[in-house]
């Protein structure tokens, strides 16, 4: 089993990890663990960064100008005026261990595709970021971010992950229905009635959940959870699960 590796970007001048295709599960810090890669390209790299890092910048300001672009005259989410940005409203240290997780694709030293999780509740992450970048689509990145972090959510001994996309994202839309999730909505009504298009689906946990440990790590901890709960004043937290389906069943 080969090791993973610890790099310095020469860019950003962090610490990121490079993934391989292998799983690896040696720790390398704060229970942070190697992710099964499955690279089409050999220039490719799966890397752990914070969002905050330069090397997450595309990412984020692709989906921003996505989101303000898209959404510019639709008011069906109903948001009070002093409501912070779908970007400002989740920041980047709840993408982080010891609750959370960011990655990327890199190639030629730039971010094509990432994703992150944040923690929702014990047993469950949910996605957000989900991101390809608008020069290297149709390449099947997506799918190899979604597979990156269900191996990472796994091995923190998560057993659910829920996501939500917008009404006016059918790419998306139709990405989760072809990854495994299962649609909490309608999928024969208007999007645009729907307004909030949720995705649930089951993952089989490849460890137990683990508390942190450390001061530093639970301050961090607490942190994160004050966090995403105060922003469910606008992001509401979901009201309809995929054990509340009358087809489904089970007793995880």
């Amino acid at each position: 089993m080969a090791p993973f590796q610890v790099q310095r970007d020469v860019m950003t001048h962090v610490a990121i990890r490079t993934l391989t295709s292998i799983p690896v599960m040696t720790d390398l810090s704060d229970s942070v663990r190697a992710t099964p890669a499955d690279p089409q390209s050999t220039n490719d790299r799966v890397v752990v960064v914070s969002l905050a890092d330069d090397l997450a910048k595309p990412l984020l300001d692709e989906l921003d100008y996505e989101y303000a672009t898209r959404y510019a005259d639709f008011d069906g989410f109903e948001q009070p005026e002093d409501a912070p940005s779908e970007i400002e409203l989740f920041p980047p240290f709840v993408f982080e261990p010891p609750l959370g997780l960011a990655l990327l694709i890199v190639r030629d030293g730039q971010a094509i595709a990432g994703g992150a999780f944040m923690h929702l509740d014990e047993r469950t992450v949910e996605y957000k970021r989900i991101w390809t970048s608008s020069k290297h689509r149709r390449q099947g990145l997506s799918r190899r971010v979604l597979a990156a972090l269900d191996h990472e959510a796994a091995s923190r001994g998560y057993s659910r992950v829920y996501l939500t996309t917008g009404p006016r994202q059918p790419e998306a839309k139709h990405l989760y229905l072809r990854t495994g999730f299962t649609p909490l909505f309608d999928v024969d009504a208007d999007p645009e009635t729907v307004v909030h298009l949720a995705f649930e689906k089951r993952i089989t946990p490849t460890a137990a959940r683990q508390r942190p440990k450390g001061l530093r790590a639970r301050l961090r901890f607490w942190r994160q959870r004050r966090r995403i709960e105060w922003a469910h004043k606008y992001h509401p937290a979901p009201t309809v699960r995929l054990d509340d389906l009358p087809t489904t069943g089970d007793a995880s």
